[in-house]
């Protein structure tokens, strides 16, 4: 490991670097947060002013009280990240812990399966989820965009991970005191899995609250949208309103942040827990 007090010139480096790229990261999302509160007319007209010359907020009274379908997307948007991390939280870290932990006929074969999956790209499932769902009669509607996605590979092994290092002591003494294998899973194991519980929190919220690919394909009834999508429809075909776009692209951004934020304490602890053996 480097060490940087012995080397003062790369720690500048590094600090004017990690500024840098700092600055590139946030420029654009200050940017939009200006154009939120800009007229059409100055947003188009090329200028890059950091500041808007017309402070408006009609682009917020628009999106709040003109747009009739603004507050349904906002509602289907929450059911349905709730309900995916919901349900990527339990069933992935009984998976986890499953394979971690038990033994069972075929637990190798569902590990490198799990491992396999990883390497496959979600748009290749994409023709054969919107086949089943259309099959089943779950076409436009929550549990065709719930249920495809409440289970998640990669966290599936990430949790495997954490539970391989957790400490068997614990599950031990549990078992002496007359706890089965899932009060030992729902007492002991779930409250001491927090770091790793809320790091697959962030991401899985995160990734389904900024979904565009599945619903563009299974949805296709305006008030079934979810946010990403019926921001989409402030795009035309001659004219696009990116005044209304960069308004409800801040209102968007707001609980990811939130959530990240909350849990941001968890993160390092999380990588600690699951970066271990195998």
């Amino acid at each position: 490991m480097i060490n940087f007090s012995r080397l003062p010139w790369l720690k500048v480096l590094l600090y004017v670097l990690l500024t840098i790229y700092g600055l590139i990261t946030i420029v654009p999302f200050l940017w939009a947060l200006s154009a939120s509160f800009k007229p059409l007319s100055e947003i188009v007209s090329g200028e890059p002013n950091l500041l808007p010359k017309n402070f408006t907020l009609d682009n917020y009274r628009q999106i709040f009280l003109q747009e009739p379908l603004f507050w349904r997307w906002l509602f289907n948007s929450v059911v349905i990240a709730i309900s995916v991390t919901l349900l990527n939280l339990i069933l992935n870290s009984m998976a986890g812990y499953a394979l971690a932990r038990l033994n069972f006929v075929g637990k190798r074969f569902w590990f490198f399966l799990i491992l396999a999956v990883l390497a496959v790209p979600a748009q290749i499932t994409l023709i054969p989820t919107f086949l089943i769902l259309k099959a089943i009669g779950w076409l436009n509607s929550y549990q065709g965009m719930i249920v495809p996605s409440m289970i998640n590979a990669t966290f599936i092994f990430m949790m495997r991970q954490f539970f391989v290092n957790f400490p068997r002591e614990l599950e031990e003494a549990a078992q002496l005191d007359g706890l089965n294998t899932f009060g030992i899973f729902r007492h002991i194991v779930l409250p001491l899995a927090k770091p790793a519980l809320a790091a697959q929190a962030v991401f899985v919220f995160m990734g389904s609250w900024n979904n565009f690919l599945l619903p563009v394909v299974i949805l296709f009834d305006p008030e079934m949208f979810t946010l990403p999508l019926g921001l989409n429809t402030f795009k035309g075909q001659y004219i696009s309103y990116w005044n209304y776009i960069m308004a409800a692209s801040m209102i968007f951004t707001l609980p990811a942040l939130g959530i990240y934020a909350f849990f941001n304490r968890y993160f390092i602890q999380s990588a600690t827990f699951t970066g271990g053996k195998g």
